[in-house]
């Protein structure tokens, strides 16, 4: 009778563990940062950063209200709103068709989504990931999309 309550909270205990390591960390829309942020969880921005952030070993996600003056370094970077500075992701970045970045991207995988707006260098190195021998060539990609069209 006794070992049925335990268990249930046992099971409690798992899910709370499980919740801790997939922690998410955000910067609501009202904020304003001004420095360097490193994160040892993933993180959103909803708000304004200027300066430098850091989760190497984590997720950035920019939201569509946030906007960022800052180099950006982590496993995925992920833009949905905008970015000025340069952009690391260890394993990939992925602009969004909502997303801007005005910088240069570098990244084992760079996906950009239709719509999405970048100005800037694109440098793919698959060989930092899991990619297949062949594929051995550093690869460079240069696109400016700033270019309006005028009508008369």
């Amino acid at each position: 009778m006794f070992e049925k309550t335990k268990k249930p909270q046992d099971d409690s205990e798992k899910v709370d563990k499980t919740k801790a390591s997939t922690s998410t960390a955000s910067i609501g829309p009202a904020v304003k940062i001004n420095g360097r942020i490193n994160s040892d969880e993933d993180l959103v921005i909803e708000g304004f950063v200027d300066g430098n952030l850091m989760s190497e070993a984590h997720e950035i996600t920019v939201a569509v209200s946030g906007t960022l003056k800052a180099d950006v370094k982590a496993k995925i970077v992920i833009v949905h709103g905008n970015v000025t500075g340069d952009v690391i992701g260890s394993e990939r970045v992925i602009v969004s068709k909502s997303g801007k970045v005005v910088g240069n991207i570098d990244a084992p995988r760079v996906v950009l989504e239709d719509g999405a707006k970048f100005k800037g260098s694109i440098q793919m190195d698959p060989q930092s990931s899991s990619a297949s021998p062949a594929a051995s060539s550093k690869q460079s990609v240069s696109i400016d999309d700033s270019k309006e069209t005028k009508t008369k």
